[in-house]
């Protein structure tokens, strides 16, 4: 019996929320004109040498870094954890796993907003350290440091849960063979561990980062809109200057360096996705 028709309704929305979109994308970025009428847009690629502005540039290179920042932040803090979480019994894996996704389960807003709640004059934070005599402190919101904590703590767990998978999944064996054979756990752990998670490393790189070099929520709020990234450009073009067509030239910009990292990520991870003990 065919059963092709069961994914029909997949590429209807994937057509309609997904093709047809980055269609308008493309078009808005390479033309210019009033949004209301299509038939008076006209062809040009001004959109994006507007974008080669040092201005936007500094934008962009900041939103880089932040992003750079959290993802490696993310697997300092992931890696050990996850390897914590691999190494426990199957019933306590569940329970700190379920511990991990509760956040998730929060809206992303929510989860952000409580930060604001966490980091103010009169928040948790500097309640605490008034408590022990460290505080209070000033400008622990409207920083980089700030929407870096934010984003770290929103991505973390996109970081952890593909380590933690490739870490269970490792068979031990290998790393009784190694101890076997003389090697110490530092050996063990550069040698065998971490060329098996490869894989799972890379893919929350991915995770961590796409996501990060692109939010506008996170530096919105706990930025305070001192703290521009190239996602708050981007909306702003959108729905407050309303000039689509640039927005849609720096999504198509994003676009391209999401797919090159992503391509770096994916070629690393070939070359390396076989390798066992080295």
């Amino acid at each position: 019996m065919n059963k092709k028709w069961i994914a029909y309704p997949y590429v209807l929305w994937s057509a309609i929320f997904i093709v047809v979109p980055l269609i308008l994308i493309i078009v808005f970025s390479i033309t210019e004109g009033n949004n209301q009428s299509i038939a008076q847009f006209k062809l040009t690629f001004s959109n994006f040498v507007k974008f080669f502005d040092p201005l936007f540039l500094q934008i962009l290179k900041r939103s880089i870094i932040l992003a750079l920042l959290t993802t490696i932040v993310c697997l300092i803090i992931g890696y050990p954890m996850a390897m914590i979480l691999a190494s426990l019994d199957s019933k306590k894996q569940k329970i700190v796993s379920l511990l991990f996704l509760l956040p998730m389960w929060m809206n992303f807003l929510l989860r952000t907003y409580a930060w604001l709640a966490i980091l103010s004059r009169v928040g948790i934070l500097n309640s605490f350290l008034k408590m022990i005599g460290l505080g209070p402190m000033e400008n622990l919101l409207y920083n980089s440091g700030a929407v870096l904590m934010g984003m770290v703590y929103n991505f973390l767990p996109f970081m952890i849960l593909p380590i933690y998978t490739a870490l269970s999944k490792m068979d031990n064996n290998i790393i009784e063979a190694a101890q076997d054979l003389g090697a110490n756990k530092a050996r063990v752990f550069t040698k065998v561990i971490l060329p098996l998670s490869l894989p799972g490393i890379v893919s929350g790189i991915t995770m961590v980062f796409m996501p990060s070099v692109s939010t506008f929520v996170i530096s919105r709020l706990l930025g305070g809109g001192k703290y521009n990234l190239i996602g708050n450009l981007i909306e702003r073009q959108f729905m407050v200057v309303g000039d689509w067509h640039f927005g849609s030239a720096m999504s198509m910009i994003m676009m391209i360096i999401v797919f090159i990292s992503m391509a770096v990520l994916n070629k690393y991870d070939d070359d390396n996705g076989g390798s066992y003990i080295c």
